[in-house]
């Protein structure tokens, strides 16, 4: 007779399930295992204890775009609260947010939805052709977890690459650890080329940005109690208040950015009143669903209060070798396509879901684990295998994922949750608009005008791709209309540049133009075109569609018309500058050249005249 073999794994996973199932109703046999208890505030590493002016300081710098090269995209970009800490940009099918995968090709089941990051540049600002995304925003090879209640994890990132222990991004001396996850991961994004940073940046670089910034000068509606604490200093002011000097530092940045991360732990949610010992928290359907996530094994992964055992596991979503995940850290063959498991809490805010972005709902999400996952490998995790649940149950489970889980603070972006508006939100985006003309091969240039014309911005790249590779290009300014499709008459300001790539429709290129930082400029509408020399276009010329930009000083307010002194009235001292530089040619905006027309005469007189003694405080 055929002695009989058990799979000691499999019998792990029965054992697992029973526990957790005594403990699904321990709160009602006193004396069994107890269920998980309400989330508490997590732990800070020795060494970067919380204060309230660290965790402003650090509010500030997750929130603002400066951190990044091109100006675009701040940490919290990719990390919106009222998507439970997630990127609402990545839209599955969205050209935007959409990487190629493995394969490198779009299109294909293993295209992943990312978040968009920045265009591939260089130090001075100058884009470079990537091969997938041109001179577009790159996109991530992962989706972005959540930041939200991520101060409890030992490690972070999908594949857990962001270590307990903090390196001093200068010197490679571990400063903090254990503990101090938060601060490691902080190091890796603005000194990406993909999410924030430009091809060779370092940490210098992104400390010194930050030196020379005004805090948040990109974004606004800032929250009252951040914009009250900062009360119009620098960040050197601000780090000496924080850390006791004005040194910026990337340790301190990556400390500072750390601390504010830790005060955003979600445990205002039905289910923490239901460990807290309020059983009618959860409607029955909740609790049906309660009683299927821990019978069928979901809780000996997603374990505990916070609904994560911080492990790696493959479960079939990808073939393995699409993205070797924990391997790629670990080298370890065991690890090849495990990728982290995330927490539930707020997870209905969450979609798309898993490592790729690949499920858009919690029922898609829900309807993988009951078919079992989608892929097999040797190291797959036993728990993933058919589940056999009706709609009904289907639906109980994705009940319990649901409205238990969610903070309404998270999803109403309420502190400490709440959070500045973005530049690259709001309407200070330059506005492309109307038509080119096409050249070589039927080819329309293509403008990108992503950057932010804040006043003193030295470097607002604009590029232009699908023309004539290795043609001239030069971009005209105009400050009263929109320049025409074919060659301008008189443009304020050109630029030129010669155009790489080869042939019909594969050239592409960029300038970087300087906004001075002068109060004439601010509030002006810019208009500009791309027009590049191409011999089958007609006239010897094709061109891009146009665009606008508005200088600003602070997104969403209107410049101070006739000040040209910059001191926020309208009165003598204007007057003065105008009449000192009369008839005298200057550089756009300076002296009292109001309408940026490079003389002072009668239309800046009447600038001035027509505002006396307004104020714009």
């Amino acid at each position: 007779m055929r002695s009989q073999t058990t799979n000691p794994c499999l019998n792990r996973v029965a054992v697992a399930i029973a526990t957790l199932a005594a403990a699904g109703i321990a709160a009602a046999q006193p004396g069994g295992p107890q269920p998980p208890q309400p989330l508490q505030p997590p732990p800070s590493p020795a060494g970067n204890a919380i204060t309230t002016a660290k965790v402003n300081l650090g509010k500030a710098l997750f929130w603002d775009e400066q951190l990044s090269s091109t100006r675009l995209t701040a940490c919290g970009s990719c990390h919106i609260p009222g998507v439970g800490g997630a990127d609402p940009r990545s839209v599955i099918g969205s050209l935007r947010s959409t990487h190629p995968g493995a394969d490198g090709a779009f299109g294909t089941p293993d295209d992943v939805t990312g978040s968009p990051g920045v265009p591939l540049s260089d130090a001075a600002g100058a884009y470079e052709w990537e091969a997938h995304f041109g001179i577009m925003e790159q996109v991530t090879g992962r989706k972005a977890p959540t930041m939200i209640n991520a101060a409890y994890a030992p490690l972070l990132f999908w594949d857990g690459r962001a270590e307990n222990f903090f390196e001093d991004p200068l010197t490679g001396v571990v400063i903090l650890g254990p503990g101090a996850a938060l601060e490691s991961q902080v190091a890796g994004p603005p000194v990406s080329s993909a999410e924030m940073g430009h091809l060779g940046r370092d940490w210098a670089d992104v400390a010194s940005r930050v030196q020379d910034s005004r805090p948040l000068a990109l974004a606004s509606d800032i929250p009252a109690d951040l914009d009250i604490w900062i009360a119009g200093r620098d960040y050197p002011a601000l780090f000496t208040e924080a850390f006791g000097s004005a040194e910026v530092s990337p340790s301190r940045i990556a400390m500072a950015i750390a601390t504010y991360e830790r005060t955003l732990f979600s445990n205002q949610t039905p289910i923490d009143d239901f460990f807290g010992g309020s059983p009618g928290a959860l409607t029955p359907q909740e609790l049906q669903g309660q009683n299927i996530f821990i019978n069928s094994g979901c809780a000996v992964c997603h374990a505990g209060n916070r609904f994560t055992d911080d492990q790696f596991h493959y479960i079939g979503v990808r073939p393995q070798d699409d993205d070797l995940g924990r391997f790629e850290v670990t080298g370890n063959p065991a690890d090849r396509g495990r990728f982290k498991t995330p927490g539930l809490r707020n997870v209905e805010l969450r979609g798309p879901y898993f490592h790729n972005g690949q499920f858009e709902t919690l029922e898609d999400v829900v309807a993988f684990y009951n078919r079992g996952g989608d892929f097999n490998a040797p190291n797959k995790n036993p728990l993933i295998r058919p589940l056999g649940l009706n709609p009904g149950q289907q639906a109980a489970l994705v009940a319990f994922l649901s409205r238990p889980m969610t903070d309404g603070r998270v999803e109403a972006e309420l502190p400490p949750f709440d959070r500045p508006t973005l530049y690259a939100e709001s309407a200070c985006m330059p506005l492309v608009m109307g038509a080119g003309r096409p050249g070589s091969g039927g080819f329309i240039p293509a403008v990108v005008a992503l950057e932010a014309p804040a006043r003193g911005n030295g470097s607002m790249t604009i590029g232009i791709f699908n023309a004539l590779g290795g043609a001239e290009a030069m971009l005209a300014i105009d400050t009263v209309a929109v320049p025409p499709a074919n060659l301008p008459l008189s443009p304020v300001t050109t630029l030129t540049a010669t155009l790489g790539g080869g042939g019909a429709g594969d050239g592409f290129g960029s300038v970087s133009m300087e906004i001075p930082d002068l109060p004439t400029w601010e509030g002006k509408t810019l208009f500009g075109r791309w027009y590049v020399s191409d011999p089958s276009a007609a006239g010897g010329i094709s061109s891009s569609p146009a665009f606008a930009i508005t200088v600003f000083e602070d997104c969403g307010e209107p410049g101070c018309a006739g000040d040209v002194d910059g001191d926020d009235a309208v009165g003598f001292a204007d007057l003065n500058m105008v009449l000192e530089a009369w008839q005298d040619s200057v550089n756009p905006g300076e002296n009292g050249d109001s309408n940026l027309d490079s003389v002072v005469n009668f239309a800046d007189l009447n600038a001035v005249l027509g505002n006396w003694g307004n104020t714009c405080l």
